[in-house]
């Protein structure tokens, strides 16, 4: 597969694909303790606001087979579990095992032991073809390396019917809100993560990270390109963040 213009830069620096995948990792090992409170503190609880709106898209049903990629801290897949009273079969993938450790404390404490934790690549899923019923990556399609590869996974491994579902921060339109978004992006997360989690870089890689995502229509014609059908999007806080989904047709 043509390899993405995004797997040739690191924020804003210029880096091999093999090397922003050893960086991501990087990234996502120093943050992981503290990646839910910086959320909570970045987005100043909004982002929960996001993740629920999400779970009301995807409607989780008894029975279903969901695979939550990039998914190592358990949010949407608690909040699937939950939905669905713990009767659906719940996969956890992520690159980072970091990121799973802190997912199946999070799930120990709830009682949850019943979810499927699996280490893997969103470009080399270590699940069958055509075994999901829905596929969920949230904040976490930015930082793969060859984009367009994992929405071809994602492909695969859903059954005909499936949905994929993508919620990632995206590109704000509004010239003032953008000036605005840009200033407190730039100015105050970085700060923040200093403070929190003594990680300046790690906040403004991932700030970074957010411009160089596939604006909302450039990353519904890829989904297109792989297959997908019913391809829309519905921005969230002005673009702030967006939900992208598809159909792979029966």
């Amino acid at each position: 597969m043509t390899q993405n213009p995004e797997s040739q830069w690191f924020g804003t620096h210029a880096v091999t694909p093999r090397e922003k995948t050893r960086k991501v990792i990087g990234v996502f090992d120093s943050v992981a303790s503290k990646y839910d409170l910086m959320n909570d503190l970045m987005s100043g609880g909004i982002h929960r606001v996001w993740k629920n709106h999400l779970i009301r898209r995807i409607r989780p049903r008894a029975g279903y087979h969901y695979l939550d990629v990039a998914g190592g801290t358990g949010d949407i897949a608690f909040r699937i579990r939950e939905r669905t009273g713990g009767k659906a079969h719940i996969t956890l993938c992520d690159l980072n095992t970091e990121m799973l450790s802190v997912g199946r404390d999070r799930a120990l404490n709830k009682g949850y032991g019943d979810l499927n934790w699996v280490t893997g690549n969103a470009e080399s899923l270590p699940i069958p073809d055509q075994t999901m019923d829905v596929y969920t990556i949230a904040f976490g399609l930015r930082n793969v390396t060859h984009i367009d590869t994992a929405l071809a996974e994602a492909f695969r491994v859903l059954k005909p019917g499936g949905r994929f579902y993508c919620l990632e921060f995206s590109q704000v339109r509004d010239p003032l809100m953008s000036k605005i978004y840009d200033s407190f992006s730039y100015g105050i997360i970085p700060r923040m993560g200093e403070m929190v989690t003594q990680d300046r870089e790690s906040y403004q890689y991932l700030v970074e990270s957010i411009r160089q995502f596939p604006a909302q229509h450039q990353l519904k014609r890829r989904m297109e390109a792989v297959g997908f059908a019913s391809c829309s999007y519905e921005n969230l806080t002005f673009g702030v963040a967006c939900i992208h989904s598809g159909l792979k047709s029966a």
